[in-house]
């Protein structure tokens, strides 16, 4: 296959911005102007609406692609029930959610060759895709790249969290080179498929089935802050030419579904819209911290959220631990001891979260449920708690968290993993008790 407007050896071309109103052609002459369908397509193309959001939403939430593609992606067979393998989806009742705080180590690679859609296993869950609410969080391990098979998930938008190994996305927009500390995300109903420029990768997925990702509100913080628009990038148009055919998986109603076509649906030639795909690298975010005394809450470094029909409560949450400064004064530094209404589901990149000295690796997971109390261990309590309290960079790590209002919910095959550490309570044994005795009374003979 070969993509034009870029010789295959040469990196993706971008537009930068997040929510944007974007317009590109891979051909000149491609993109109609000053009409969205006109009654001929300039080079024979053929118009083709994606929308994202409800044609009546309000215009500054309404999200909409309009393509101009060599055939029309409706020219494809009957779709048939594939197996599911690792993939799982809402309602998540294959197993009894456990009261208790859980934790995986990395799963292994694949010993087969698996592409980034048969290497998919589903952790945990909430919600339902039918409802439009909640979100599944998986991890990835694949060693062989998606040739003539193609993605498209009607249930929800995918955020892909590389851990190891980047990823080429090839989409009907365009293509997204994303490496660890890097993400994508790809809108709901989009064509894509996934190459390995190393040969083998391993990440995390949140598949959230509720309202599409969108920066957070500021607030007080102002203007500026936290994750910046401008730098989210977006492809510019690409096109794929082969003679086919290709196979189609479509991720619809919780379970995948593959047909085929005689043609690539990667014919995009030219596109305007803003349902896009895009990538951020997360060392372009502008961690706020206190300057004086006391931690401030995780959601001071959200990326990214998706809202609920509840103000201020999220249906899910991306939140990142990057690299930073600490400097607060007669402050417990690490995160604190709590228990939160909101469920917690957490990732590692790289290096060591700063809330767990052991156990917490890269390519792990750590799962804390609604009001399950978690917090430091033991060993980093001690050495949190008498540390000459200057100014300290925590460097060389990026941990996430994926936190929602909906209780993430595992998978029974997570709950049978042979990962699962079997005594992850372990982790907080060994605190010594506070000293509440009283002086002893002195008695006058």
């Amino acid at each position: 296959m070969t993509a034009h407007t870029a010789h295959a050896d040469t990196p993706p071309g971008y537009q930068s911005g997040f929510g944007n109103q974007f317009a590109s052609e891979a051909l000149p002459g491609a993109l109609p102007v000053g009409r969205n369908s006109p009654q001929q397509a300039p080079l024979g193309l053929y118009a083709e609406l994606l929308s994202g959001t409800a044609f009546t939403a309000p215009r500054n939430h309404n999200l909409r692609t309009w393509m101009y593609r060599r055939r029309p992606s409706a020219m494809h067979e009957a779709f048939a029930r594939i197996d599911d393998g690792g993939w799982r989806s809402g309602p998540f009742t294959d197993a009894e959610t456990p009261a208790n705080r859980l934790r995986w180590n990395p799963w292994p690679m694949p010993d087969t060759a698996t592409d980034f859609i048969d290497g998919m296993l589903t952790i945990a869950g909430n919600g339902d895709p039918h409802a439009q609410t909640g979100a599944a969080v998986h991890v990835y391990r694949a060693n062989r790249s998606m040739d003539s098979r193609y993605l498209m998930n009607s249930d929800g938008e995918l955020l892909i969290v590389p851990q190891a190994g980047a990823l080429l996305l090839h989409t009907e927009l365009g293509r997204l080179h994303v490496a660890p500390g890097e993400i994508a995300l790809v809108p709901r109903g989009m064509r894509w498929r996934v190459t390995l420029p190393e040969g083998e990768a391993r990440g995390y997925v949140c598949e959230n089935y509720g309202v599409p990702f969108r920066l957070p509100e500021l607030g007080p913080i102002g203007s500026n802050g936290l994750a910046n628009a401008r730098d989210f990038l977006a492809p510019v148009a690409a096109f794929e030419e082969d003679a086919g055919p290709v196979r189609i998986v479509n991720k619809f109603m919780g379970h995948l579904w593959e047909g085929g076509q005689a043609h690539t649906p990667l014919d995009v030639v030219a596109w305007h819209g803003n349902l896009v795909p895009c990538k951020y690298d997360l060392a372009h975010f502008m961690a706020i911290g206190t300057i004086s005394f006391d931690h401030p809450d995780p959601s001071i470094y959200t990326v990214l959220t998706s809202g609920s029909d509840t103000p201020g409560i999220a249906n899910c949450d991306f939140v990142i631990f990057p690299p930073r400064w600490l400097v607060a004064e007669d402050t417990f530094r690490p995160p604190w001891f709590h228990r939160n209404v909101m469920s917690e589901l957490m990732g590692l990149v790289r290096g060591v979260y700063d809330a767990k000295a052991e156990g917490f690796v890269p390519g792990g997971v750590s799962l804390h449920n609604c009001m399950l109390p978690h917090g430091p261990d033991a060993a980093t309590f001690e050495r949190a708690s008498t540390a000459e309290l200057k100014p300290h960079r925590i460097d060389n790590t990026l941990a996430f968290m994926f936190e929602s209002r909906h209780v993430f919910r595992p998978t029974a095959q997570a709950l049978g993993a042979a990962n699962l550490q079997p005594d992850y309570d372990a982790a907080w044994r060994g605190f010594k008790a506070g000293n509440t005795q009283r002086p002893q009374e002195t008695r006058q003979p």
